[in-house]
């Protein structure tokens, strides 16, 4: 059974700002620890709670959300005492009171009603948008359940004029990656324009991300062009920095997302610390610091979760949300501290990713470090080398290669994802022998 929560600062009411895979795991968590008071959830979308990561993994098979209620058994209409979807929150303000703040949170309907709502705390679980840079507003994007029902339409119409159908997807990240092979399994021709020289780059490096080229060579009908610039996008595909003109049918821009934070801008926006990309700077609690490192004064009701949130971490340094499991286990440790039943040292998950990328199962563990040493394991590093294998980043030491274990990222290799997943589980980095974990037949341990 859960500890009831212990604070003399309990809070009687919340408001969770976001009906996403964090603020509908925020929910649950308050009410699984215990807390009965008033409720609210606030979401931008007027669709229920669903899970993001298949709508791209399942853009053609499977044309309805994954709604949360069926993959996780959250139901936000059993845990909140009021539901309020389609309404974007606005502002955000700290009200002072003898013994505590309360907090007034801004909404407005979709036709444009105003309301303001009054709690002891509040969730930010505001989620995160895609980028579009201006001037590419033919180009469709992949973050929500409409979206991915835009870019469905798309393709249909495509397919109904006839001929084999083309798709420019800009960017081959974690998402446009996983939508390129998605399209070419369903016989849709696809060219990958990536500015930087390897898919990846920015959440491999370069090393690690150059093991990925063969996969593009590998697949019929798709195209790689690294170290390019998108000048323009028109209603018939892409102008490139070099003359280039590539011509398709549906343009898709996948370079990436932003915190959802700009509502902030005017209310918190003064107090909290944002993070080089919006996110807000928040402790291991996932409270909101300020310049110093320490909990912003009269903020002490407010946690933030998800791709909202820049996380401290004591081993892995800053941890941004965006993947699906920061949005799963933060909400944990938020609701935990603002319950005040946080026991024992505060949990400090290590950062996971999982894919599907091209034919190939990836699976990510850490923080990689921009001056780590990478090890490969299993494989051929070769272009056109085939088999599963393993990138395994080390912290460098006076200079030296060293053996603190950054990160780890497993391709077609689940006994390494097991092993990976015991390493980082434990309270301090793991420490290896290089030489050792680059023996594909030794295991990591």
């Amino acid at each position: 059974m859960e500890p009831a929560p212990t604070s003399a600062r309990v809070p009687r009411s919340v408001v969770v700002v976001g009906a996403g895979l964090a603020g509908a795991r925020t929910a649950s968590r308050l009410r699984d620890l215990g807390f009965a008071g008033r409720l609210t959830v606030v979401g931008d979308e007027p669709l229920a709670p669903y899970d993001r990561p298949p709508l791209s993994k399942h853009l053609l098979d499977r044309p309805q959300p994954t709604w949360l209620a069926d993959d996780l058994g959250i139901r936000l209409s059993e845990l909140a005492d009021e539901v309020l979807l389609g309404v974007a929150a606005v502002g955000i303000d700290a009200v002072a009171h003898a013994e505590h703040p309360t907090y007034r949170v801004a909404i407005r309907a979709a036709d444009g009603t105003p309301r303001t709502l009054e709690a002891d705390a509040v969730v930010l679980a505001c989620g995160s948008r895609p980028v579009r840079p201006a001037g590419w507003e033919h180009a469709l994007v992949l973050h929500t359940a409409d979206d991915a029902d835009r870019l469905r339409a798309r393709l249909a119409e495509a397919s109904a004029a006839g001929g084999r159908r083309h798709v420019v997807c800009v960017g081959a990240g974690w998402i446009g990656a996983e939508l390129a092979g998605v399209l070419t399994d369903a016989g849709i021709d696809v060219t990958v324009v990536e500015a930087a020289p390897v898919p990846l780059a920015a959440a491999l490096g370069e090393h690690a991300g150059r093991l990925t080229l063969p996969w593009y060579d590998e697949r019929p009908g798709l195209r790689l062009v690294t170290g390019a610039r998108v000048d323009a996008v028109r209603p018939g595909g892409v102008d490139l920095g070099d003359g280039t003109t590539i011509s398709a049918e549906v343009v898709v821009a996948a370079v990436g997302a932003r915190p959802a934070t700009a509502w902030l801008d005017g209310t918190l926006a003064g107090l909290v610390e944002l993070g080089p990309r919006g996110a807000v700077v928040v402790d291991e609690q996932h409270r909101p610091i300020d310049a110093t490192g320490q909990p912003v004064a009269g903020l002490e009701g407010v946690r933030v979760v998800g791709d909202a949130a820049l996380r401290r971490s004591p081993r892995h340094g800053w941890v941004a949300g965006g993947h699906w499991d920061a949005a799963l286990t933060g909400p944990e440790t938020a609701v935990r501290s603002l319950l005040g039943c946080l026991d024992g040292p505060t949990p400090d998950p290590a950062p996971y990713v999982f894919s599907t990328q091209l034919g190939h199962e990836l699976s990510m563990f850490g923080v990689p470090g921009a001056d780590d040493d990478v090890v490969v394991r299993g494989g051929d590093e070769r272009p056109g080398g085939t088999g599963g294998w393993t990138a395994l980043w080390f912290a460098p030491e006076d200079g030296r290669p060293g053996r603190t274990l950054t990160a780890a990222l497993a391709v077609d290799r689940p006994r390494d994802v097991a092993a990976a997943r015991r390493l980082f589980a434990g309270a301090e980095l793991p420490r290896l022998d290089p030489a050792v974990a680059a023996d594909p037949d030794s295991r990591l341990r």
